[in-house]
């Protein structure tokens, strides 16, 4: 049997609705889930939103409402766009629920106990736009003189009593994990967190008394815990801690831990000390993507380029926009959209190549075969096409996506797509019905096995038309996982059923770009 596989996005912060750049994550964690069940591991998915903190208690307070009225109105906004994205979560978690309050207790009172955490007072510079503490040495300036964080945030002067945790003593611990091979991806983010432990870790401060909406810190009245110990522990919740249990034994620890490149050093730093404290064994993977930006430009609301995802996809197509995203951006490296690169891609790649190859192949099988399979004679040409599309569907675009190299993975598909369009045309199936009707049937029914190996390799990217494909096709539900790539009995065994192809209908349509994005 293969390894349970648990996978967990970062928790998002909901004081605002979604945009793009939950989208991306999340689409591209649904990918990685997908793939793994496709390879035949039990995978754990889990998302979820970041519901505490001063950032919230202020965005509440200006709004006028109570902070859990804006967590659950926030909440219900990522819950919705990610249900029309097609996310394939097993846990949508949020950090005001009940038995995430218990676990973030619970892994307070171990550090405590390890004797971790110690009372202080702490004075320095906070940004609250990015619930992080910053040392004087690492801020910078901005236009007019003022100092901002690294991410260019504003950051405010604190002073306040708090719990503080003992992150100097992990440096020689965390640089090990960090040069552990394949624990911190890319590489540029490694080298980046690896120089932070190098110039010297401060102690951390992990409570906070000047506000009161976040996990109660237990036995310190007046205290509540740093938004980010709280939020990290969220990865064990999910999976039954402290309590353990079927779900723990199973899945923990996570095999990958997906995020931004922008809070690399809270889960690479931070989440391996607070676990090492307690006791617990760590994640296996932590890899930090990059941004997703509007036409080159990062967006924000006062720049006025703040894309709605589920305007996106209701424009263009839940299966188009996860296409575009995964197979447009080097995964781990900044990335640029548009309304007219994606209907562009789109309509080159899957509506003109993909899927005009499956609706013309299916169309004459229904016209000229009556749509009934055959058993056949395979020639030089249709072994070399199999070969060539099996080698991209089980073997290169399976250890791209292995590698979350996706692009590489799919261009790789693209190819094999590529290659079938000019196998096609070489071979005029529509001149050999009047010249060599036997090999015109050998043809297409060579198609129609290289379409079904197309149509399964993707599923992970495009699910809903890839088993729109793989309906048209007739191959049965149970039959659509990789494994199922290296079977070859189950054309004989839709012969031998007398499978009959009915005349199929367009499953990648063009896209057309709104009036307003011309």
């Amino acid at each position: 049997m293969a390894e349970p596989y648990y996978l967990t996005t970062a928790i998002h912060y909901p004081n605002g609705k979604p945009h793009i750049g939950h989208a991306y994550e999340t689409i591209a964690a649904d990918v990685i889930a997908r793939f793994q069940r496709l390879r035949g591991r039990e995978v754990r998915f889990q998302t979820g939103t970041d519901e505490h903190g001063l950032k919230m208690a202020q965005k509440a307070r200006d709004l006028g409402m109570t902070p859990r009225a804006l967590a659950d109105e926030m909440s219900g906004h990522f819950k919705a766009l990610f249900d029309v994205l097609n996310i394939s979560y097993d846990r949508f978690i949020r950090t005001t629920d009940a038995d995430h309050h218990r676990a973030s207790q619970a892994i307070w009172e171990a550090m405590a106990a390890k004797g971790d955490l110690y009372l202080d007072r702490y004075e320095g510079w906070y940004s609250v736009r990015d619930e992080a503490y910053y040392d004087e040495k690492e801020l910078v300036e901005g236009e007019g003189g003022e100092k901002l964080s690294p991410q260019g945030t504003p950051v405010e002067w604190t002073e306040e009593e708090t719990w503080f945790f003992r992150l100097s003593n992990y440096a020689e611990p965390l640089l090990d994990l960090l040069r552990t091979p394949g624990f911190l991806e890319p590489a540029s983010r490694r080298n980046e967190m690896i120089a932070f432990v190098e110039r010297g870790l401060q102690d951390l401060s992990v409570s906070r008394t000047s506000f009161d909406w976040g996990v109660k810190v237990p036995g310190s009245d007046g205290h509540v815990m740093y938004v980010w110990v709280d939020a990290l522990t969220n990865y064990i919740t999910g999976v039954g801690y402290p309590d353990g249990g079927a779900l723990w034994d199973k899945f923990w620890p996570a095999d990958l831990h997906l995020i931004g490149k922008d809070i690399v050093r809270f889960h690479t730093i931070y989440w391996p000390a607070f676990l090492m404290s307690a006791d617990l064994p760590l994640p296996k993977k932590v890899f930090g993507h990059g941004f997703l930006l509007n036409r080159g430009v990062k967006e924000s609301k006062s720049a006025g380029n703040v894309t709605d995802p589920m305007e996106l996809a209701g424009k263009f197509g839940v299966d188009a926009l996860r296409y575009f995203l995964m197979a447009e951006v080097t995964f781990g490296q900044d990335g640029s959209y548009s309304a007219e690169a994606l209907v562009n891609k789109v309509n080159a790649e899957l509506a003109n190549s993909f899927g005009n190859l499956a609706q013309r192949t299916l169309s004459m099988i229904s016209k000229n075969m009556d749509g009934k399979l055959e058993a056949f004679e395979t020639a030089d040409d249709d072994k070399a096409l199999l070969a060539t599309v099996r080698s991209a569907c089980a073997d290169t675009l399976p250890e791209q996506f292995e590698n979350l190299a996706f692009s590489v993975g799919i261009e790789a598909w693209l190819r094999a797509v590529y290659a079938c369009n000019q196998y096609v045309d070489e071979q005029a199936p529509w001149a050999l019905k009047k010249t060599d009707p036997e090999r015109m049937k050998a043809v297409l029914q060579t198609l129609f096995i290289a379409i079904r190996d197309l149509a399964i390799a993707i599923q992970p990217v495009v699910p809903d038309k890839a088993a729109a494909v793989l309906d048209q096709l007739g191959v049965a539900t149970d039959r659509r996982t990789y494994a199922d790539l290296a079977d070859e009995s189950w054309f004989g065994a839709l012969v031998a059923a007398g499978h009959v192809v009915d005349k199929p209908t367009p499953v990648f349509p063009r896209l057309e770009l709104p009036e307003e994005a011309a």
